[in-house]
């Protein structure tokens, strides 16, 4: 498989549903700001909403950073709106779900199960040129944590508007960077 650092968001057109509304979204929706696009098996199970409610709690945090999130599954808009009609946690959510039932953005990023009809758990960051600057893909039953997600996309931010300088492991903003050089090899 190859990696998808680097990979440019396609085109792409779908509908996103958020707090009643619904509208087609498009590859321009995203570019501008940092996107997260987290994608999820299937509305109406288990672990995908204790993810979605992580996220809609951090969402503010993601807004401060220039980011906007777009939670993505295989379900359509209108199962979204029913999802959120039943579900008072889904209905709180402030950031739009995408409805990708053709697969297309799955499949531009290859998380589609094909056989299962459903995405893999899937995170990818982009920058505002629509560039992934960062992604992870978990099975089906391993749930994600925001803020680990919050905290990487803070590095790559750092990283974008610092070229010179790296984020070490668990490095937080406001901490002690590194400037790469040969005077650090073997050193730490």
């Amino acid at each position: 498989m190859q990696h998808m650092i680097r990979k440019p968001l396609e085109e792409f057109s779908v509908y996103g549903y958020c707090r009643g509304d619904s509208r087609i979204y498009t590859r321009e929706d995203l570019l501008g700001h940092w996107s997260v696009l987290f994608f999820y098996p299937a509305d109406f199970t288990f672990v995908c909403p204790t993810e979605l409610k992580d996220l809609g709690e951090h969402y503010d945090d993601f807004l401060a950073e220039d980011c906007r999130i777009y939670s993505v599954s295989e379900d359509t808009h209108f199962v979204h709106k029913a999802w959120a009609d039943a579900s008072e946690t889904i209905r709180a959510l402030p950031y739009v779900m995408l409805a990708d039932p053709a697969g297309v953005l799955a499949r531009q990023y290859g998380v589609l199960l094909e056989e299962e009809g459903q995405a893999l758990r899937a995170t990818f960051v982009l920058n505002p040129a629509g560039e992934v600057v960062l992604y992870e893909i978990h099975d089906l039953g391993i749930g994600r944590n925001a803020a680990e997600l919050l905290r990487k996309l803070q590095a790559a931010r750092f990283v974008a508007e610092h070229g010179d300088q790296v984020c070490p492991a668990n490095w937080h903003p406001g901490e002690d960077t590194l400037t790469p050089s040969l005077d650090l090899v073997g050193l730490l």
